[in-house]
């Protein structure tokens, strides 16, 4: 079992969100706080699109931080969404291509869940929701804020609570790869496939037929995991020969960058 890379502890955060997805910050902007942390890895890792990279890239040159592609998709394990991290790509063509695919519908996923809220009594267009999306991939949140600023709820976690949460009067569900599959593509890609926040599916059965699957690695440092998650993971990586990620899932200042949580344990710590 080894750290992704082979980074020394405390030093990186692989999991975190620009403006290109559903992050609050545009990737030069999230390359210059890593170093205020005292970073000197990140890996941009927004939701099924590589746009901000470059940016982020050249900022990392800029400010002496090393910045890793990444990537995080939606797949479907079963009947559940399972999210997949990747990392550093040799020559993702095929990669930009399916994930192109996924950006248009997740448009028209927007379009309908917008259909939904019109019909529910709150109009919203879809230059107003582009408005927080900064022209990168419209996600929920998006959604959720320029509600927000229309005044059909108080908060973001309102809006998800009431209308765009699973099960809810607005939710529309996502198209999306198998993880087998996924994995497969990031493979050919010559890139890594790490499963993403383990620690948040609840059904243990599921989860051990999830983690028999061929990855390359385990996020085992999350916000969300607990400490006996995090012992569990460590031992379950070293167990199978798999590498380890930790990150902070940065998408605002609601998150410390290289900061993964109460419940963080070094590697080097007793299981």
């Amino acid at each position: 079992m080894s750290i992704l890379f082979d980074l020394p502890w405390g030093t990186f955060d692989l999991h975190t969100h620009t403006t290109a997805s559903d992050g609050e910050y545009p990737p030069a902007q999230l390359v210059a706080k890593a170093k205020q942390a005292g970073l000197s890895t990140i890996a941009i890792t927004d939701h099924d699109t590589l746009a901000g990279i470059e940016e982020a890239r050249h900022a990392g040159e800029r400010e002496g931080i090393r910045v890793i592609p990444g990537v995080e998709i939606t797949t479907r394990f079963l009947t559940t969404s399972v999210d997949v991290l990747g990392y550093a790509f040799d020559h993702p063509l095929r990669l930009h291509q399916k994930l192109a695919e996924y950006r248009e519908a997740r448009r028209k996923r927007a379009e309908r869940i917008l259909e939904k809220l019109d019909e529910l009594g709150m109009k919203l267009s879809m230059e107003e929701v582009s408005a927080f999306s900064a022209d990168g991939v419209i996600a929920r949140p998006h959604i959720a804020k320029a509600l927000v600023r229309k005044g059909y709820a108080p908060d973001v976690q309102t809006v998800f609570d009431l209308y765009l949460a699973d099960g809810q009067p607005a939710f529309v569900n996502k198209q999306s790869l198998s993880t087998e599959a996924c994995i497969h593509l990031i493979r050919k890609e010559g890139g890594k496939a790490v499963l993403a926040h383990p620690g948040l599916i609840r059904d243990d059965r599921y989860l051990a037929d999830l983690l028999n699957l061929d990855w390359d690695g385990i996020e085992v440092w999350h916000p969300a995991h607990t400490s006996d998650q995090i012992r569990f993971f460590q031992h379950l990586a070293q167990e199978r020969g798999l590498t380890v990620t930790g990150g902070s899932d940065f998408h605002n200042d609601e998150r410390r960058l290289g900061c993964f949580g109460k419940g963080m344990i070094s590697p080097d710590a007793k299981q």
